[in-house]
This record gives C-alpha cells, sequence and structure tokens, in this order.
C-alpha cells in the first residue's frame, strides 16, 4: 500500500488553524496510508490520549518546535525507511521542507508541502525567500490556499516550482456547521433572546479586527439599538478589546464568550445573524489572513459574511453572493454593510442559503481530502 509520512510542528492537540487543517487532511486519508512525526506538546499526558485515539501512528519529537536540523532530519528518515512510506506530507512547508533532498534520498518518491499564511510572508523577506526557493526546488508540489497566497509564493519559488503548485485550502464539515447548529440554545443562555446578534469567532488577536467592530459599534447602535456584538474565543488582546468597548461607552451591548468548547463551536456560530471579521494587514505585509476558514464555516451554518480585505480571506467570500469584503481598518464600512443585513432579514437569508450550497458545492472536507489523496499518489 501506499503510505505518506507527515512531517509538522503543527498538529493537535496543539491548537490553532494549520494543526486542524493537517489533522482533518490526515483522518480522511486511506486507512494505513498514514505515519505521522510531530512536535511535542507541554501536557504529555494530553498528548498521549490524543495520539492514543488517532486511526494512524504518531511519533512525537522530543522538541516543542522541530526545525530541520541534523537530528531531526535523520530522525525523519528513520521513520520513513523504518515504517515502508513512499511519500512525504509536510504540514507546513517552511521550514521542514527543507529536508526534502535528505529524504528523497531515504526513499520518499514524492515530497508535497503545504503553504499557508506565514509562507506568504516568508516570500518578502530577501533571507526567507531564498529558503522558499529551496523548498519549492526539493519537493515536487506545493499546495496554495488561495490566489494571494499563491501569487506571493510562486513570486519567490520561480517559475518551474510555482508551475507545479496545486490549490489545496482547509474544507468545512458541514454536518457540524449547519443552519440547526443549536444557535438558539446559545441565545438562551447568553440571555440574548431576539436580539440582532453580530458573531465574530476568532483568535483574539489585532490581526482579526474585533477592534473595528468594537468602534463600529456605536454606529451600528444608533441604526439598530438592540443589537449585540458576541465575540468568540479568548487571545492576548482581549484585555484591550474591552477596555475598548468600555471607552466606546457600548460594554453592555459587547459579550465576550472566552474560549468555548469546540463541540459548542458550531452553536456560537448559530447564534449570530450576522457573521463580521473585518481582518486586516499588519506588519508591512509580514501579518496576513492566509485564507479565514471562519468566513466559511460560518457560510456552512447559513450566515451573511462580512470579511476584511487582508491576504487571502477575500477568496472565502463571493462578493454579493456570500457575503461583503469590506477594508479591514474601516470602521464605517464595516458598521454600514452590517447594519444593512441587520435591517433586512432576507438578504440574510439569501447570502446564507448561497454561502451554504457554496460550501457544499467547493469546500467539504471529502472533496479536498480526495485531492490530496491524488496528489500523495502522483
Amino acid at each position: 500500500m501506499h503510505k505518506t509520512l507527515i512531517v509538522t510542528n503543527d498538529f493537535p492537540p496543539r491548537p490553532g488553524g494549520i494543526q486542524a487543517f493537517v489533522h482533518n487532511m490526515a483522518v480522511r486519508q486511506p486507512a494505513g496510508s498514514i505515519v505521522v512525526y510531530a512536535s511535542d506538546w507541554r501536557d504529555g499526558r494530553e498528548v498521549a490520549r490524543f495520539d492514543a485515539e488517532q486511526p494512524f501512528p504518531v511519533i512525537r519529537d522530543r522538541t516543542r518546535m522541530m526545525v530541520p536540523t541534523p537530528r531531526v532530519t535523520r530522525r525523519a528518515a528513520e521513520i520513513l525507511r523504518a515504517e515502508g512510506c513512499d511519500s512525504v506530507w509536510f504540514g507546513a512547508a517552511a521550514p521542514l521542507g527543507l529536508m526534502a533532498p535528505t529524504l528523497r534520498r531515504a526513499g520518499a518518491g514524492r515530497l508535497l508541502g503545504m503553504t499557508h499564511g506565514h509562507e506568504a510572508a516568508w516570500a518578502q523577506l530577501p533571507a526567507s525567500r531564498q529558503l522558499l526557493r529551496r523548498i519549492g526546488a526539493g519537493t515536487d508540489t506545493l499546495t496554495y490556499l488561495g490566489e494571494y497566497t499563491r501569487s506571493r509564493i510562486a513570486a519567490a519559488v520561480g517559475p518551474e516550482a510555482a508551475g507545479r503548485m496545486v490549490q489545496l485550502p482547509p474544507g468545512v464539515d458541514e454536518q457540524t456547521f449547519r443552519p440547526d447548529s443549536g444557535g438558539a440554545e446559545i441565545r438562551a443562555r447568553l440571555g440574548l433572546a431576539d436580539r440582532p446578534v453580530v458573531v465574530c469567532v476568532s483568535r483574539l488577536v489585532p490581526r482579526k479586527g474585533q477592534d473595528t467592530l468594537i468602534a463600529a459599534m456605536p454606529q451600528i447602535l444608533a441604526a439598530v439599538p438592540d443589537a449585540v456584538l458576541l465575540i468568540v474565543g479568548d487571545g492576548p488582546y482581549r484585555a484591550d478589546l474591552e477596555k475598548l468597548a468600555e471607552a466606546k461607552g457600548v460594554t453592555g451591548s459587547v459579550r465576550f464568550t472566552g474560549a468555548v468548547p469546540w463541540e459548542e463551536l458550531p452553536a456560537h456560530y448559530g447564534a449570530g445573524d450576522v457573521f463580521a471579521m473585518p481582518c486586516r494587514t499588519r506588519r508591512g505585509g509580514l501579518d496576513v489572513e492566509g485564507l479565514g476558514i471562519v468566513y466559511l464555516e460560518a457560510s456552512a451554518t447559513g450566515l451573511p459574511v462580512v470579511a476584511g480585505d487582508s491576504g487571502g480571506a477575500p477568496d472565502a467570500v463571493l462578493e454579493g453572493e456570500t457575503g461583503y469584503v469590506v477594508p479591514g481598518r474601516s470602521t464605517g464600512a464595516t458598521a454600514e454593510r452590517i447594519v444593512r443585513l441587520l435591517h433586512d432579514e432576507d438578504l440574510r437569508r439569501r447570502l446564507g442559503e448561497a454561502g451554504r450550497r457554496w460550501v457544499d458545492r467547493s469546500w467539504r472536507w471529502d472533496l479536498l481530502a480526495g485531492r490530496l489523496t491524488s496528489l500523495l499518489a502522483a
């Protein structure tokens, strides 16, 4: 049987979008075809419990952050041979894709590197551009999330490697994220009743734009006085956001849930009438949104979306069909789109239904995992 070694820093139980992406793709590969070599995580018991539940072997490195040192590269080659793997999939191409030449000599006939938002950031700096070029030359295929990340990475890796790039974004579980996901129960629990709810699900960091939403609330409340902003998630920016809500005089109309259990996440989307995350690019393009799977999860839940224009976020929205893209730093444009959607129930329904159809047609995990299976066996 064809067998693939996944070499990755990004793997559960470590939280994060790339981790979820790699894991969801891995569990959908044919039985017996996957072996994982991953970095360790801070809670050893949680790691052991998680690894034991997986349908494939998970071999942990002793470090929490693997880099392509000679030791790590030798260990990956040893696992490749011992497990009889004939292909390698790098969960994130940079920097682990630098191991590719050694693993090819060890017997890998096919090497694939997934790219995400951070590789697009690497493409902007001279030193890391050279590393990306080496990674492109050493692998058979680099995947990309959408046109934004493709264009940046392609310019760095050169025309030959760019010609071998293939789109492979993360998917959405349309059976989990659906209109009847339990939003009414969350509304009742939070005391929101029939209030119009703008929901944002994301880690609380400046790039995501929760501060823009809070700054927009006075304008939104002037048009929709009983509206509430539901901010789902946690992160280092929370204290700043709470202070901003107080400064804007909207504390009573902004709710912070903190981190919520994964199994309750679909219901928190469903508690909203509109999903909004006006993300923005920061640090001269080094802090950028790779795609924004949250927009697609919201679409699968039947919500219209308002997205920021950072990086690849517009790739997750059909403008005017499933939602709208606004300048990430524009409080006025953000408020205007949200107010329009809150005032027009029919428009919300049409955009939400279109988003659900789009996810079912193009973004289901089974479709995208099948594409990966073909790429690994090519």
